[in-house]
Order: C-alpha cells, then structure tokens, then sequence
C-alpha cells in the first residue's frame, strides 16, 4: 500500500540563492566556512550552525544552485538499511538517517511516499544470499522486514512481480532529495548561516603575516578570484572532494573516480501498474547493485541503472569529456587493478548502454510482462556516482576523512578537514552523517559550545 505524505508545491523550484557582488564579498571572515552544496554538505551546515549559533558560517558551492549533482541526480529512494554488515558506521547511520528523514519531511510539509521495496530472489542461489540479507536487516532493526515465502505472496504486494522469495521492506520510501537539500540551506540560511553560489575553491593558502590573519590563518580562494578567510574549513566536495584534499597538501588516495548509472524510463500506462521499488538480490562478486524498477515522486517509473566508467566527473553523457581527469583516472594504479578484474562485467555494462535488450533481459527475471514497447523511446536519466577507490584498487565503502596538519609558527595546526568519502546511502543518512561530521569538526577544531 501507497502511504502519500504531505503533498505540497515545490517553493525551492529552480531557485537561486542571490549572490552578492564579488568586489563586496573580499575580506569577508568567517569562523567556519564549509565548501559543498550538496546534501550532506548542506545537512552539515545546518547541524554546525544549530549547535553553534554564535558562530559565523559560509557555505561555498561552485554550481549555480544546491544539490546540482549527486544529490540532485539520483534514484530518490529512502533506504531502510537492509544491506549493510550489522553494526557498521553505514547500518547505524542509515536506519538513523531514515527515522530522521522521516521526521524532518513531516515538520517541513516535504513530500514522500512510503512505496516500500521488494528484493526478489529468482533462482536458489539467490534464495540462499536473501535470507543472509533478511538476517542483516533483523539485526540491524530495519522496521516491519518482512520474508515473502513463494510467487502468491509476492504477488500480494506487487502483481506484475514473479520469484522465488522476497523480502518486503514497507518503511522504504521516495523523495526529491534535491527539495530536501534546498529545505537544509533554507534552515542554515535562517539560523544566520551564508551560502555563496558560483564559488568554484581552486585553492587554500595558510597566512599569517598580517595581524588580521592570525585569528582566521586560513584563505580560500575561488576560481573567479574571490578570497574569504576562514578559522576551519570543511570540505564535503563529493565527486571533488579527492580534488579538494589535494589542494590543502593530503594525499592522491583514495581517489574518487566517476561512474555513471543510466536510467530508461517506463512508458506511463506500464508505469501505473508498479507501485514498489523491485530490487535485485546482490551479488556479492560484483561492486554494484544490478538493475531494479524505481517509482518517482513525479509519478514515472525508472529502470536501470547500469554502471560505467565515466569520461569525467560530471560525465552524464558519452559525449562529457575531459582529457585532464580522464588522464589522471585512468593512469591512477587503483584504477588500472579494478579494470583489470572487473574487465567482463564492466564491458557487459558499457554495452547495456547501447543494448535496450541485455536490459530488458535483467529486468524481465522480475517483471515477464516488460515489452520493449513499455520504454519510453529516447527517454533516458542518468547520475554520476562519487566512486572512493584506494591505490591497490579497492573500493573504499566506509566513511573516509582526511586533514593536514599545517604548522606555521605553531599558531595553525588541524584548520582544513575533509570528507573525502560519504558512501550510499549518504542521501537517506544525510542527517545522522551531518550529527556525526559536526561531532567530528568540534573534535577536530576543538570547538566549544556557545
């Protein structure tokens, strides 16, 4: 059953936060200035200045509006927390993050709808991995999680779905995310927070010879030539943030290399007859998830994605190209060993882009009924992953910091931290991973509470 929360007109719809001139903005200091409009950079932000009040804090994003990228371009779902090894960082803050989410939405009149999520098992061999994920997801107390025992049971919930068994999660949600980010700058913005847009960091420098700097030592700089000063700098960069660790002096690794998910869409009349997310079960040989049906707050149903290797950070189509970050990816070790063990699988995906059948095939395991005819022709959405990948090419799935040390006369030391990796599902955790970032900032700059 459909649970619709709190229908309400968009007002952050194409908003721009106004900026002001850039001769206005030079000398402006700032106690902390956080450098990421994204969720998780926007969630931060307001967590900090909640706790902080007394504080004078920035955000600095380099886009023309929040959320433009990941956060913006994504499958919109809120997750329950299945997945993930029981007691991990990524299982505590996501059933966290889903009661938080929840809650903020229905304060804010934000709007979701609880469509839940089947992950449907079709051949024995998956019936085994889905009764690990049921005992994962007891352990990690994610709500009313549900073992379907046969096709008649999954058919209940949705009836175009055929398999084996399921688990029947029915707290798993959908919501514009990008809404949500604009509803977190909104709150920063009226606890006294400012946000600057169009601010592109290009680099951080530590002076102190003047008087004036010695309270805020840390200069960051846009790409348009704007300086502000700073006590503490956060970054929360998402496809950038390996970009940004590197500016203050932090090392090349973990690298954050982008692949993209292409989506097709459900033509409408098929569309209305998928009511829950259909997930796959994972398959523990491979990094990424597998093609799955996802219901839109808009009322459209998207199919896919597949997962490739893009040309650039913000390479939503085969045409983005840009030579310099292609170079440094694929010439980076890390890279080079994951290609080398992933080489079928990633060719099987590259050709899924192209291939309307090789998905369809996927997709038909759980919906027989799908006809080519049920795509919409031309219609196709696409988002870009943050990727974290060590040198020896490991995908990094845990929470990655990173900080340099600056000694200069012995006045700066830890004054820059990054968040070089918050790992999905960083949207639905958006609020638990702001508590636990802004812990970290106090800890890290030794901050007091006002």
């Amino acid at each position: 059953m459909i649970k619709l929360h709190k229908l309400a007109i968009n007002p952050w719809k194409n908003v721009v936060y106004p900026m002001r001139t850039f001769s206005s903005l030079d000398s402006k200091k700032y106690d902390i200035i956080v450098v990421g409009g994204g969720i998780v950079g926007c969630a931060t932000a307001r967590e900090l200045k909640k706790r902080q009040r007394h504080l004078k804090i920035a955000l600095v994003e380099k886009e023309k509006e929040l959320a433009f990228h990941q956060s913006g371009h994504n499958s919109g779902v809120i997750h329950a927390g299945i997945y993930y090894t029981p007691g991990s960082l990524k299982a505590k803050l996501c059933v966290e993050g889903l009661r938080l989410a929840y809650r903020y939405c229905d304060e804010k009149g934000i709007p979701y709808k609880k469509v839940g999520k089947l992950i449907v098992a079709t051949d024995p061999e998956e019936v085994q991995r889905l009764h690990v994920l049921h005992d994962r997801g007891i352990k990690n107390d994610v709500p009313e999680l549900t073992k379907l025992t046969g096709p008649e049971e999954i058919r209940k919930i949705e009836p175009l779905c055929t398999g084996l068994e399921a688990l029947w999660s029915p707290h798993t949600g959908i919501v514009d995310w990008k809404l949500v980010t604009n509803h977190y700058a909104e709150d920063f913005k009226q606890d006294g927070g400012e946000i600057y847009l169009n601010f592109e960091v290009n680099d951080f420098r530590v002076e102190e010879e003047s008087p004036d700097n010695v309270d805020y030592p840390i200069e960051v700089r846009s790409a348009g030539g704007v300086a502000f000063r700073s006590k503490f700098v956060l970054t929360c960069g998402g496809l950038h943030s390996d970009r940004l660790a590197e500016l203050s002096g932090c090392s090349k690794s973990p690298k954050i290399v982008p692949f993209r998910g292409e989506y097709l869409v459900l033509a409408p009349e098929k569309a209305r007859q998928i009511k829950a997310n259909i997930y796959p079960v994972p398959d523990p040989r491979f990094p990424f998830l597998g093609v799955h049906f996802t219901p839109r707050m808009d009322g459209s149903v998207w199919i896919g994605p597949n997962a490739v290797f893009a040309f650039k950070k913000e390479g939503y189509k085969w045409s983005d190209f840009n030579l310099r970050e292609f170079a440094e990816n694929v010439t980076y070790p890390g890279f080079l060993k994951l290609a080398v063990k992933y080489m079928r699988k990633g060719g099987e995906e590259m050709v899924k882009s192209f291939a309307l059948n090789l998905m369809l095939n996927d997709l038909r395991k759980f919906v027989p009924s799908l006809r080519r005819e049920d795509i919409l022709p031309g219609q196709k959405a696409a988002g870009v992953r943050a990727q974290a990948l060590d040198i020896d090419g490991n995908l990094v799935d845990d929470f990655y910091f990173d900080t340099k040390s600056y000694e200069t006369g012995g006045v700066v030391k830890n004054r820059v931290l990054h968040c070089r990796n918050a790992p999905s599902p960083g949207a639905t955790s958006s609020l638990a991973i702001a508590k636990m970032i802004a812990d970290k900032c106090e800890n890290e700059f030794q901050i007091r509470n006002g």
